[in-house]
């Protein structure tokens, strides 16, 4: 089910929990279609998306790394050595390419 499905909305209303993903188009259109039946938007922070997107794609490298991706090690010490490899062996990576 999509992060902008209408019970996932519903959930993290009741829990309040802010949306920090913008409502798609076409929801955006459907609601508006449906006018007074539609409800209201949801509620919709961009700098929270900001911050949201720079922390998925800071992490989006470390995800590439299987040992931390699924998370196999059962101490958190293992787990923060294989994330801390993985940061090192990424940043090598990138300096190996980087041009001079």
């Amino acid at each position: 089910m999509a992060y902008s499905s209408r019970g996932k909305r519903a959930y993290r209303r009741r829990g309040r929990i802010p949306a920090t993903i913008a409502e798609p188009a076409d929801r955006r259109a459907h609601r508006k279609a449906r006018e007074q039946a539609g409800g209201r938007p949801p509620a919709f922070d961009a700098r929270a998306e900001r911050d949201r997107r720079a922390v998925e794609c800071g992490a989006e490298p470390l995800k590439l790394v299987r040992a931390v991706a699924t998370r196999y090690d059962e101490l958190a010490l293992r787990y923060e050595a294989a994330v801390q490899t993985a940061v090192a062996d990424t940043w090598l990576r990138g300096l190996a390419t980087a041009p001079f």
